[in-house]
This record gives structure tokens, C-alpha cells and sequence, in this order.
């Protein structure tokens, strides 16, 4: 099924990898505020602290967040790629070195396969303990849709120790 193909009006449940490590908590939070500013039931799972993977370079703080959306992937993706710029990333920049903003679309409903910008279900999300972690947190008995175990399962089986994940507290949702 792709995304142009979603019945029209139906909403979607995405799961997104918010991340970053420079200036980190202050750019996951603006991240949140922009990303509730435009998903209202914006659910975020607890963040972590890790090591950077893929280079050298300092701590990231990650979680995930939960939302649903009428937008169709690309538009979805689009508006995503407005945050990251409104939270300092450019486009274009390498994969692997720091980062003000890295949002990632884990999961959107039930779409799997490859889409321009996009190969869901994520396939790092069984990889990352920075993804799959906070997802478990979030979402421990939803299961995956290619692999029909929950969430939650997969993080048991997981080899959480060869990836520290510290858990950290955020100034969001801010007082009002």
C-alpha cells in the first residue's frame, strides 16, 4: 500500500525518532514544541542519553514521540524536514556527523516497503537501542508489521548491554 494510496481522511499513528547532539536538550525540546504545535496529540516517550553511533562525536539525547496524522508520507515527510530546518539542520548534510535535529519515521500505520524518503517499517529500528528502546516505553504491545512481535518483545530480546542508554528528564511539556 503507498502512502497516495492511504484512503482519504483516515488518520494515521506514526511512530518518529526525534534526536540530536548539539545542544541537545534545548533542540529536542524545540523539536517537541514545533512537532505538538503541529500534531496536538504529540505523546513523547521518555529520552535517553547515548553514545553516537556510526562516528566520533558528543552524547545524543533521543526518544520517540507518537502522533497521528491525516497527511500522506510525503507531505508527512515535508513538514518533518520544516522542523529539522526550524531546529538548525540543513539539508544535505552527511549522515554520520552531529546534529542539531535527526527526526526519523519508525512506523507510519500500517505501510511497509519503500517509499521516496522512506523504508518502513525503519529498518534501524531493530538495531538502535536509541529507537527501539524509548519505543518500547511508548508502545510495548504494539506489534511490528512485518515480524508480529510486540514491541515490547523485541526489546526483551534485545542486547541492551552493549548499547547504554541513560535516561534523562526534559524541561517539556514547559509550564504555561
Amino acid at each position: 500500500m503507498s502512502a497516495a494510496a492511504a484512503p482519504p481522511g483516515r488518520a494515521s499513528t506514526v511512530y518518529l525518532a526525534i534526536g540530536s547532539n548539539v545542544d541537545p536538550v534545548p533542540s529536542v525540546v524545540r523539536a517537541l514544541e514545533l512537532l505538538a504545535a503541529r500534531f496536538p496529540d504529540l505523546a513523547p516517550s521518555p529520552a535517553y542519553r547515548n553514545a553516537a553511533v556510526g562516528f566520533e562525536g558528543e552524547d545524543f539525547v533521543n526518544l520517540v514521540a507518537r502522533f497521528t496524522t491525516r497527511l500522506p508520507l510525503p507531505a508527512l515527510l515535508e513538514s518533518l524536514h520544516e522542523v529539522e530546518a526550524l531546529c538548525g539542520r540543513g539539508r544535505g548534510a552527511p549522515k554520520y556527523e552531529p546534529r542539531r535535529m535527526d527526526l526519523d519515521v519508525l512506523l507510519y500505520g500500517d505501510l511497509v516497503g519503500e517509499f521516496p524518503g522512506a523504508k518502513l517499517p525503519r529498518p534501524d529500528l531493530l538495531r538502535r537501542a536509541f529507537m527501539l528502546g524509548p519505543l518500547a516505553d511508548l508502545a510495548p504491545e504494539l506489534v511490528h508489521p512485518t515480524l508480529g512481535l510486540t514491541i515490547g518483545e523485541l526489546w526483551a530480546r534485545f542486547d541492551r548491554g552493549a548499547h547504554r542508554l541513560e535516561r534523562l528528564a526534559l524541561p517539556w511539556p514547559r509550564p504555561r
